[in-house]
Order: C-alpha cells, then sequence, then structure tokens
C-alpha cells in the first residue's frame, strides 16, 4: 500500500502531490491494478490534510482513468504506468548517481534541478505531457 507524504513547503498543492505520489506508486509497480488506495479518512489520519484534498485528488486520479470508486468500498486501480521496476539496473544506475550527487554537495533541491534539466534535454514536452 502507498504512504503519501506531504511536503507543505513544496509549493505543490496538497492534492497535487498525492496525485503524483500515486502515480509514481504504480510506474514502479507498488501499486498494481486491482489494488486498494488507502481510504480517505486513512490519509487523513496519516497526512493532517482536510478530506475533501484527498477526495478531490482521487477524483483527478478517476478522470485520468487510473483509479475507480466503488461505492461502500473504496477506491481501487484500474491500470499500471510505464515500466520502471525497482530492480532494474538503471535504477541501481541512478541510486549510485544520487549518492555521488550528495558526496559532492548537492541538496535534494539541487539534484531535482539537474535531473530536471537533464530530463529537458533528452524528453520532448509531448512526452512530458503524457506522463
Amino acid at each position: 500500500m502507498v504512504e503519501f507524504r506531504i511536503d507543505r513547503r513544496s509549493g505543490v498543492a496538497t492534492y497535487v502531490q498525492i496525485v503524483q505520489q500515486t502515480k509514481q506508486a504504480l510506474r514502479l509497480g507498488v501499486l498494481q491494478p486491482g489494488d486498494q488506495l488507502p481510504t480517505a479518512r486513512e490519509v487523513v489520519e496519516a497526512t493532517a490534510v482536510n478530506p475533501n484534498t484527498v477526495l478531490k485528488a482521487y477524483r483527478e486520479l478517476e478522470r485520468e482513468g487510473l483509479v475507480e470508486a466503488r461505492r461502500g468500498l473504496g477506491t481501487f486501480v484500474r491500470k499500471a504506468l510505464g515500466a520502471a521496476p525497482t530492480d532494474s539496473p538503471l535504477r541501481a544506475e541512478l541510486s549510485d548517481w544520487a549518492v555521488r550527487a550528495r558526496a559532492a554537495g548537492l541538496e535534494r533541491e539541487d539534484v531535482a534541478a539537474l535531473f530536471a534539466a537533464v530530463l529537458s534535454e533528452h524528453f520532448t514536452t509531448t512526452e512530458r505531457q503524457q506522463g
């Protein structure tokens, strides 16, 4: 099951963080079709966010066709995203790179900015919008 971590200082809306973290879990295979998302109540208890914020995120995921709400049962994953297995050699290389970046004194935000810049160089705008 996915556990949401909300960064109130990020400048990213809370519901967007929930959507993004759900999509990441789908891409990494943490969530699979048929899996149940935490209930709104569970997310509220774990993160202290407004229940309407959780419901807004879940509605957005449902609108995108990634999850479906089943009345009285909860919200369930409909489809997976991408193929980035956690045991991939690319993940290991990226992990090694992150260790080197940290050892070089880069902060998390520096690494994120650098990685985003490299992604922008290698992926088109259309490809980014699809993900």
